[in-house]
């Protein structure tokens, strides 16, 4: 049994960093389809590995994943809708989390100590949540300290963390939040302190287009930290006159789209709506027809009307399971350069055979297991936004 315990490191966004324009937020190689699968069986290992499992083992996959893997998923779903369903399934004795390793964490925290979880790829990480270490999201707090504004920050974590910056925010008296309920979480936040300032971490854009278009706050309320400068690069006068302190990360599908790729598909496309993740550029919201979470987005397109035309920004193995499932709608991807989530596409066929043939003959291996005292105050943050009004 290979129990794994990672913290995520400046070191894991190299590969994510090759041939990255500069002038944006785009961090990932695109390439215009992906390899099959090596071994024609496959599909008939997979099958014959699940049956042999039974109800010993619950397979979560999540919507960016490839169709291959969607096919063998027992639930499909956002990262925190899978992590309860795991919860939801205590005979489970396996948990096989088809996502990332943030997602496998937060589903070991909030599932029953005698299940196991086991991620298919151990390399399938997740460029965002990797943008904010636990290291520097401590000096950071020394820096608020420093600053004297420490007392009145509030941390709100989006659920795109790793279970470290979790156990943080719970240690913090702070809270999570999905892209669903960040505006609930953030109102919450603020209720906190006379002069509460928030702390957001590590996503950059949903804490501001939450923070500007949901609450009425204002850009100026917002300052962005960088953990690779001094001091986040920013001054204590200017920490001491923000609202909304916004990590530098950002998602490194959601953070291609532009607002050119807006402007190019309305003249391409007359009449079309452009539906949008909370995690694009604010320029990209703000110009957008609806924005919302990605379950927001499937419900919109199984909603629209026949004939109606939409051009989604979001990632595109989902994109393209909405414009298969929904033939008499016109549904293309924002931008033209074709991008799927390369750390979220690791988990492939191959990789989940391996992983249920593995458990079919009684090996548990690529298992993800959280501290228990990392476990323990990221539940507390977790339960704070389970005890959010209307969640």
């Amino acid at each position: 049994m290979t129990d794994v315990f990672v913290e995520p490191t400046p070191s894991a966004l190299l590969l994510l960093g090759r041939n990255r324009d500069l002038a944006s937020e785009r961090g990932v190689e695109c390439p215009g389809d992906l390899p099959a699968a090596s071994d024609p069986d496959l599909v008939a290992r997979a099958r014959a590995a699940r049956d042999a499992l039974g109800d010993d083992a619950f397979i979560l996959g999540h919507h960016y994943q490839r169709d291959e893997v969607i096919e063998f998923a027992d639930v499909t779903g956002d990262s925190f809708k899978l992590a309860r369903d795991a919860a939801n399934r205590p005979g489970a004795q396996y948990i096989v989390f088809c996502g990332v390793h943030f997602m496998a964490e937060s589903a070991d925290i909030l599932t029953a100590s005698h299940q196991q979880v086991v991620l298919p790829d151990l390399a399938a990480g997740c460029s965002m949540a990797d943008m904010a270490a636990i290291s520097q999201v401590e000096t950071a707090w020394e820096v608020l300290e420093d600053a004297g504004v420490a007392a009145d920050v509030v941390p709100v974590s989006y659920m795109n963390s790793s279970a470290a910056i979790k156990s943080f925010t719970g240690r913090h008296g702070g809270t999570i939040c999905t892209s669903s309920n960040a505006k609930t979480a953030l109102t919450w936040a603020f209720e906190q302190r006379p002069d509460a300032k928030v702390l957001f971490l590590p996503d950059q854009h949903l804490g501001r287009n939450t923070a500007v278009l949901q609450l009425g706050l204002s850009l100026d309320d917002c300052v962005v930290y960088d953990p690779h400068k001094p001091n986040g690069g920013l001054t204590a006068q200017q920490l001491r006159d923000a609202k909304m302190i916004l990590w530098r990360g950002h998602c490194s599908v959601h953070g291609r789209f532009s607002k050119e790729n807006v402007d190019d598909v309305r003249a391409a496309v007359p009449g079309v709506n452009v539906l949008v993740h909370p995690e694009c550029r604010h320029d990209v919201v703000t110009n957008a027809d609806l924005v919302g979470s990605t379950e927001f987005i499937i419900r919109t397109i199984e909603a629209a009307d026949a004939g109606s035309s939409w051009a989604v920004g979001t990632e595109l193995n989902l994109v393209r399971r909405l414009a298969k499932a929904h033939p008499d709608k016109q549904i293309t991807f924002l931008d033209k350069t074709v991008c799927y989530c390369s750390t979220m596409n690791r988990i492939d066929l191959p990789h989940l055979v391996y992983a249920l043939e593995s458990l079919a003959a009684g090996r548990v291996v690529n298992r993800i297991v959280v501290d228990p005292d990392v476990a323990h105050w990221s539940r507390v943050a977790l339960d704070q936004m389970l005890a959010l009004p209307g969640i």
